[in-house]
């Protein structure tokens, strides 16, 4: 969970924002002693991954792909290499190298489940909307593809459609713990936590350790303001994998809800250690120093956040906040014109690019991206945006904001 805010003219109201990756990780055993062949070519594309996360880390994305293109030639069976290669060329926007890898993997196993998953974003960020829901449906269950699903058909125009045919799903299977965790996404997606969290409890009725809804009940008790039931959850998550970054980001979340900055800033580090390429953890970096007045050093990890990976919208819409509380209307804009190219359906980056327009004097321009924002899937940001649309009608076109 990236800590994200929207604002309400003074810019102060906190929401939260969801990500979920409950992927688990191999774990060497205190008795192995000899390496198979397999395992010899495991070990060898963790340290090809780990150098290359260190190269990350240290501001050589280049470099790193570099490397990681070098050791995947040389090992055409390094599946996670090779996964993790695609990754990094989406994060630089060279979706179709990325696209070529996937599918080489894919030719080799149909059923790779997380590769679907990552060739579905590729699909989706390039609004090839239907190849990507094929996709996103290859990787179910056991990925994280329903958040992206959810998007996809709210960009189709069916999501009444799809939402209740995963309620009839789930009603039909209600011990199939996939299927109500799987619903229990969509109700976090479109920001009903309390149905959520109905739903993760009852997969976790079924599959009491699974990860996704541990880590799905901490989001969804952080959208209702609750940390203590929030970290309760997350912790629960890290017994069960102590290395899952979606857990430890999260949970740094809820020691901030709970006033614990210098807590959260640890957990984040842990989180950033075992991924640095992932922007999560760098945007709470940004919003621990706005909280502690210094907005300069805040914006410097946004733009860092923006750098390793540009497509997700809390870099942005954080960016944008600073920017614009500190009179920056021009600097905002630009970054939250970038915004809306990489999540054009985040209606916060609307909310805020609107407010940037309207400030500049461009009433006509903020009015379109405040009706693009009532779109919004949060209600409490399409009611903002509504509210703020309702006010700038009232305000000639030429008086600045």
């Amino acid at each position: 969970m990236i800590r994200r805010t929207a604002t309400v003219l003074a810019l102060l109201a906190l929401v939260a924002a969801s990500y979920v990756a409950a992927t688990g990780r191999a774990r060497a055993s205190s008795e192995d002693v000899f390496l198979t062949a397999d395992g010899h070519q495991l070990a060898d594309q963790q340290a090809a991954i780990t150098y290359a996360r260190e190269l990350i880390a240290a501001g050589e994305m280049d470099r790193a792909v570099q490397q990681l293109a070098a050791f995947v030639a040389s090992h055409p069976n390094g599946t996670e290499a090779a996964r993790f290669l695609g990754d990094l060329y989406y994060r630089q926007g060279r979706f179709d190298r990325a696209e070529a890898v996937y599918k080489q993997l894919l030719a080799h196993d149909p059923k790779d489940k997380l590769t679907h998953n990552r060739l579905g974003v590729v699909y989706a960020t390039e609004n090839r909307v239907d190849e990507a829901i094929v996709q996103f449906q290859d990787a179910l269950p056991g990925t994280d593809s329903i958040r992206d699903l959810v998007f996809l058909h709210l960009r189709k125009g069916d999501l009444p459609q799809y939402e209740a045919e995963m309620v009839r799903v789930a009603s039909q299977n209600p011990n199939d713990a996939d299927d109500q965790e799987e619903l229990a996404e969509v109700y976090e997606t479109v920001h009903r936590p309390n149905d959520a969290i109905l739903y993760f409890r009852r997969a976790l009725d079924s599959r009491p350790r699974s990860v996704a809804a541990l880590n799905g009940l901490g989001m969804s008790y952080l959208d209702l303001h609750d940390h203590v039931q929030a970290a309760q959850y997350l912790q629960d998550c890290l017994n069960v994998d102590p290395t899952n970054y979606a857990c430890l980001d999260n949970l740094g979340v809820a020691k901030i809800d709970a006033g614990l900055y210098e807590e959260a800033d640890a957990t984040f580090k842990r989180a950033h250690g075992l991924e640095p390429e992932r922007p999560e953890a760098i945007v709470n970096f940004g919003y621990l120093a706005d909280q502690r007045g210094d907005w300069k050093r805040a914006v410097a990890y946004y733009v860092q956040a923006i750098s390793v990976d540009p497509y997700v919208p809390e870099s942005y819409v954080n960016l944008g906040i600073d920017y614009e509380h500190n009179g920056l209307y021009s600097l905002a804009q630009s970054a939250l014109l970038k915004g809306v190219a990489a999540a054009p359906y985040d209606g916060r980056v609307r909310y805020l690019l609107a407010r940037a327009y309207a400030a500049q004097g461009q009433r006509a321009m903020a009015l379109d991206e405040l009706r693009a924002a009532q779109d919004s899937l949060d209600p409490d940001v399409a009611a903002i945006a509504k509210e703020e649309s309702e006010r700038l009608r009232q305000v000639p076109e030429t008086t600045p904001q």
